[in-house]
């Protein structure tokens, strides 16, 4: 059994989306892999991936190269190679139920209506596994929110999705140095809009 972390941003591949709200998982392992002087110089088990310390512990950061609706499958085949028990995997994602600027650390759960997370789960044969959920609000008037996802943040948004970047950051900081017990206590919420950290 590996004593590693596996930290799992949902996103599509592609320059294409690569600002699109579906993407924010993605957004923070791009973050979190330059604030640590990590690369994301391989793919692996169809993910990019990046390895180093944070919080004085190893970790693996990905991105799943499958396209949103299959991430289940990268996901699994790291945790089968790495030999990662679920509760040293977090994985972050998008959430149409949460406002912007709000942050969810939770241990356990349903997808909730979420593909990428519902292939989790199929792939996994698990809900059991901590996750990070960050608000990117409801579609406008009567817009699909399949449609919605695949937007760009608005330019007025983009300084508070600047804040909610680094407040997960150190929600993931905690999770690695205390657990997800105390992620969540100190970093479930809003955040105002001054940021956090």
């Amino acid at each position: 059994m590996s004593d590693k972390t596996v930290i799992v941003g949902l996103g599509n591949p592609g320059r294409q989306y690569r600002a699109h709200r579906h993407n924010v998982g993605h957004m923070v392992m791009d973050h979190l892999a330059t604030a640590h002087g990590l690369a994301f110089g391989r793919v692996q088990h169809e993910s990019l991936v990046a390895s180093g310390r944070i919080a004085d512990r190893e970790v693996i950061l990905a991105k799943p190269q499958t396209f949103m609706n299959a991430s289940g499958r990268a996901v699994s085949r790291l945790v089968r190679y790495y030999r990662i028990p679920l509760e040293r995997l977090l994985v972050v994602y998008d959430d149409l139920d949460l406002p912007l600027g709000t942050l969810r650390f939770r241990d356990a759960g349903s997808a909730g209506g979420h593909k990428g997370v519902d292939s989790l789960v199929e792939e996994l044969g698990s809900q059991s596994f901590s996750r990070l959920r960050l608000g990117i609000g409801r579609p406008p008037g009567q817009m699909d929110p399949a449609d919605f996802v695949l937007q760009p943040f608005r330019e007025d948004e983009k300084p508070l999705l600047d804040h909610v970047i680094r407040e997960a950051m150190a929600g993931i900081h905690t999770f690695l140095a205390e657990g997800i017990v105390l992620a969540m206590s100190r970093h479930n919420g809003p955040i105002d809009g001054e940021g956090l950290i």
